[in-house]
């Protein structure tokens, strides 16, 4: 299959995720509503991580089978695994340092703004005029919910470039109803991670209770980061073939969606709905499972 044609099934592969953007621009959705949005969200990047991590260790799991069977030594075995490890720390560690470097930011950011005002006070001996000096706080940073959800575009982003790999892979060696199949699947996949990255923007609020809702480009320039990868990595995957680049791909997202997982889950045990918790933590990774059957279908 030819690079153009490759590269448009790239495209509605990652194209899809802009599906799940209006999500993000609910006013005020129920508290209960919210919950399970952000419990769907979660049940999705769990199945992620499991999928990432799992396809990240079969390179490692046939090096050492072949091991097993006398075909080969343990060099491969451990070249991957260092890749594995190394690209897993990097994308956790990495997330870690990034929040740091924001909380800095965001302390370096706010402002102290002084206004007079001017109160006269009449008395015996004639009018006296006071100036009272108050300070107001301005923060110039974009809220937590903004943050997360770049967060979690970016770990959807690594996942996806390795996704786009196995379409632009499969396109290369001419297996086109592999490669449609695989279109198909992860445009599947790229929905319902779409409404993963919205779902904290949801119903955000500001100090004041006033709700934040993201312009239309702000969501489409996540939407770039988490689907844009799916069609950059399909260009790479259809010029050659690297399982080593695969590896570190998919631990860079296994890594920095764990991270994000962690703070979702903080974020819904504030609420004390460890019901609703529940219950959206299954259904994001049923919808998940659904999905990815159909990539198994076409006998991947």
């Amino acid at each position: 299959m030819g690079l153009g044609h490759t590269l448009v099934l790239g495209f509605i592969a990652g194209v899809t995720i802009v599906l799940g953007m209006p999500v993000g621009r609910m006013r005020r959705p129920a508290p209960t509503l919210r919950i399970m949005l952000n419990s769907v969200a979660v049940g999705v990047l769990i199945f992620l991580v499991w999928d990432v991590l799992s396809a990240a260790w079969d390179p490692i799991d046939e090096a050492l089978t072949r091991h097993h069977e006398g075909h080969g030594g343990l060099g491969s075995a451990f070249g991957y695994g260092a890749l594995f490890f190394t690209g897993l720390a990097v994308g956790l560690l990495a997330l870690v340092a990034w929040e740091k470097y924001l909380g800095r930011r965001v302390r370096a950011a706010t402002t102290v703004r002084e206004s007079s005002v001017e109160v006269t006070s009449v008395g015996a001996q004639g009018g006296a005029t006071l100036t009272e000096t108050r300070s107001v706080t301005v923060s110039t940073v974009m809220s937590d919910a903004r943050r997360l959800a770049l967060l979690i575009a970016v770990g959807i982003g690594l996942h996806n470039f390795a996704e786009g790999l196995a379409i632009g892979q499969s396109a290369a060696r001419s297996e086109v109803a592999l490669a449609t199949m695989l279109v198909i699947g992860f445009a599947l996949h790229n929905a319902t991670e779409g409404f993963g990255i919205v779902a904290p923007l949801a119903g955000d609020v500001d100090e004041a209770g006033v709700a934040r809702r993201p312009s239309w480009g702000y969501l489409l320039g996540l939407a770039a980061i988490g689907g844009g990868p799916t069609f950059v990595g399909t260009w790479v995957g259809h010029g050659f073939t690297s399982t080593a680049l695969s590896v570190i791909f998919l631990t860079l997202a296994a890594g920095s969606i764990i991270y994000v997982v962690t703070q979702l889950i903080s974020v819904a045990a504030k609420a004390k709905r460890s019901d609703l918790l529940a219950y959206g933590l299954l259904i994001g990774m049923i919808a998940g499972f659904l999905t990815d059957a159909i990539v198994t279908s076409a006998g991947v």
